[in-house]
């Protein structure tokens, strides 16, 4: 996976297909899904609820709560989770919000 990203590319493991708001995503099977989505390009994980300021990772530990993601229909942690097959991800309550990345 090439990228603009300055994170270091994730590119010795097998891709497994998931999607990220309706886009389909190759990322590295068993990587962390927040490391892989900055890998891939995705900056903006999500908008906070009352100014809609993007967000992204920042701790890369799950004490901060700033890349949180809804998978499968529930909001998580992107930095929890490993990436595995047919992974369905979108931004957390963002119906109709536009794509800032």
């Amino acid at each position: 996976m090439k990228t603009v990203s300055p994170f270091l590319e994730l590119d010795d493991a097998p891709t497994v297909a998931v999607t990220f708001d309706g886009r389909t995503l190759d990322l590295p099977e068993g990587a962390n899904l927040a490391a892989a989505l900055l890998a891939a390009g995705e900056g903006v994980f999500r908008r906070t609820p009352v100014s809609g300021a993007p967000r992204g990772p920042f701790c890369m530990m799950g004490a901060c709560f700033d890349c949180l993601v809804e998978i499968d229909g529930i909001v998580r942690q992107a930095c929890m989770i490993e990436v595995t097959e047919g992974l369905q991800i979108a931004r957390p309550h963002e119906a109709g919000a536009e794509d800032d990345t």
